[in-house]
């Protein structure tokens, strides 16, 4: 059974930085796209950004592109999210999740979550 657990979350100022990470277990790591969604309050859960399964293609959503950067390390089941220029509107709970093929899908579809890390932006 796939287990994805988050942390680094926390509550940082605008234009600082933080670092997520996932650490996954229940199958390869090393087969298998992994991403990053975000859900802010009364908001629906947003695609973020995600990484194939050598970390060679990666994809971003626009709003965070240039500022976000997500990475993997297959030796230790983990993929990161670092996030810098933080602005109030990444304000959320983040979320890790594990893709059912080793490329990222078109339509972002996915069956598996963590229980997500709160990351709070202060103006």
């Amino acid at each position: 059974q796939v287990q994805l657990v988050e942390s680094g979350g926390g509550l940082v100022k605008a234009g600082g930085s933080l670092r997520l990470s996932c650490a996954a277990s229940g199958r390869a790591f090393r087969r298998y796209a992994m991403g990053w969604f975000r859900q802010a309050p009364g908001k629906e859960r947003e695609f973020v950004a995600a990484i194939n399964w050598s970390g060679g293609i990666t994809y971003y959503a626009d709003s965070v592109k240039g500022r976000f950067t997500i990475s993997r390390d297959n030796a230790k089941n983990t993929v990161f999210l670092q996030m810098s220029s933080l602005k109030p509107e990444d304000t959320a709970v983040y979320y890790c999740t594990q893709f059912d093929s080793d490329y990222v899908p078109r339509n972002r579809y996915t069956d598996y979550w963590g229980q997500g890390t709160q990351v709070t932006v202060s103006s």
